[in-house]
């Protein structure tokens, strides 16, 4: 009895061996090429290229989910664009900022010159300034 299981063992084992070295896909042919490239299993993460960001787009944004949360390179790559186009605005608004105080500026420099009315400064709460 000892003879005959550890015969079907070998036999089995050796059937299977062949099996997995000798053809993948079960036609006796020796499959080339590897294995196929896998199927995305997760939508993209989309956000428009054409234009800046706004607030309906990162409100809408989801990102998908991964075994232990969300997946880092997405997640790094949202923030690597929001941080971006943050530093963007933040430089033409600290820009439009000194455009207008020095327009503001010529213009009361041009109203002392021509002695027109001067507006006085009413300082931060819109009272007289002290």
């Amino acid at each position: 009895m000892f003879w005959f299981l550890l015969l079907a063992m070998l036999v089995v084992v050796g059937s299977v061996t062949l099996a997995v070295i000798g053809s993948a896909d079960g036609t006796g042919r020796t499959v080339r090429g590897g294995l196929t490239d896998p199927e995305p299993d997760r939508p993209p993460v989309v956000l428009p290229q054409d234009r800046p960001l706004g607030r309906a787009d990162v409100a809408e944004l989801r990102l998908p989910l991964a075994l232990r949360g969300y997946r880092m390179d997405e997640v790094d790559d949202v923030l690597d664009r929001l941080g971006a186009e943050l530093a963007e605005r933040d430089a033409r608004i600290v820009e439009l900022e000194a455009a207008l105080a020095g327009s503001q500026a010529a213009a009361r420099g041009d109203a002392k010159l021509l002695g027109g009315p001067v507006e006085p400064d009413t300082g931060e709460h819109g009272g007289p300034a002290r």
